[in-house]
């Protein structure tokens, strides 16, 4: 089993993205994925809300995990916040995670980037986002 929580210590923020080898941003928001039962770290976002769109920087699986069910839950969970918040559209780095899972929690690469539009994804009516 699996928890995701918000990281609402910057420090321990800081310490995540270490760990991941991330840019720390210390105004983005940040989810860390972990194994319950153990407390390994499984995965973590890093994301803003900017005026219009949600921003996600980093969508990274632990080196040592390999839950890809958990890592969309997360990415869907980090989409769910920003869609949450009043915004939704969503921009995401070419480097944020991998293209199987961007793809999968609902972006399309756009350029040098990956963009969703969550209208409708969240609202339970199943509008066709997959």
């Amino acid at each position: 089993m699996f928890k995701i929580t918000p990281i609402q210590n910057k420090a321990r923020q800081e310490e995540i993205c270490e760990l991941f080898g991330v840019i720390y941003r210390p105004l983005a928001f940040a989810y860390i994925l972990y194994d319950h039962d153990t407390g390994d770290v499984m995965g973590m976002s890093q994301f803003e809300i900017l005026e219009g769109e949600g921003y996600i920087y980093d969508l990274k699986q632990a080196p040592d995990s390999s839950d890809n069910e958990a890592m969309f839950i997360l990415g869907r969970q980090t989409m769910n916040f920003i869609d949450l918040c009043g915004t939704h559209l969503c921009r995401a780095s070419k480097d944020a995670g991998e293209a199987a899972l961007m793809s999968s929690i609902g972006f399309k690469s756009v350029g040098e980037e990956y963009f969703a539009d969550m209208t409708g994804m969240f609202d339970g009516k199943c509008s066709g986002h997959h």
